[in-house]
């Protein structure tokens, strides 16, 4: 069966914008219930009011920020409930993906998904350098996909979770936790291993479930 052809376009300054604005957020540097212009984030990116305004309106459709006309943009709280939420679409969508990724990703992928598993087993990683590396490790499993539908459900759903487990991590242990079931979902995948992706996926997220309860009761 012939694989689907991907047509994603170059990457843009609004691009850019998207990725610095978004870094911003879920790192934390810019306050919960925080409003800002976008003149502030043309300042902070180096960037343009077009490609500042576009990304601001992905991530308002997004929901990293709400845009208020006469006030500015805010950035939301973090929400307990809405991340369950969130993690109820992604036990469904995260084995969706890994199973497309076994089926449809060419070597090439799969040596690059083989690479960032080994970095996450040699390496030490802080909070900040760990939560880009979350980023890449699903940005290559949604490629390795070769479904845009699916990315464009996804990277939001992975997004705002990413937001919520940066802002609550406070022990070094979440971050080899997290790095463990990553690079066992990675490795999976690079030897297309199915079961053991599918699997490594639902621990993954039953692990994102059971954090965001501890948040809860305290």
């Amino acid at each position: 069966m012939n694989r689907p052809t991907r047509t994603r376009s170059r990457t843009t300054l609004t691009d850019v914008a998207y990725t610095s604005i978004e870094h911003m957020i879920i790192h934390g540097e810019i306050e919960p219930l925080t409003f800002v212009s976008e003149a502030d984030f043309m300042e902070w990116t180096g960037l343009g009011r077009t490609p500042v305004r576009e990304a601001v309106h992905r991530l308002a459709r997004e929901r990293m920020v709400e845009i208020h006309p006469s006030r500015g943009i805010l950035v939301p709280q973090v929400s307990v409930e809405a991340e369950l939420r969130i993690l109820e679409m992604r036990r469904v969508l995260d084995p969706l993906a890994v199973q497309l990724a076994c089926e449809r990703s060419s070597n090439e992928e799969r040596d690059d998904m083989g690479q960032l598993a080994e970095r996450l087993k040699t390496e030490e990683f802080t909070l900040d350098t760990y939560s880009e590396t979350v980023r890449q490790t699903h940005g290559l499993i949604l490629k390795a996909s070769h479904n845009d539908y699916l990315q464009d459900a996804m990277v939001p759903l992975q997004n705002l979770s990413r937001r919520f487990w940066t802002a609550h991590v406070v022990d070094d242990s979440e971050v080899r936790t997290g790095a463990k079931l990553h690079r066992e979902m990675l490795t999976a995948i690079a030897v297309q291993d199915l079961s053991g992706g599918e699997q490594a996926a639902r621990q993954l997220n039953e692990y994102l479930v059971h954090f965001a309860q501890r948040i809860v009761s305290g």
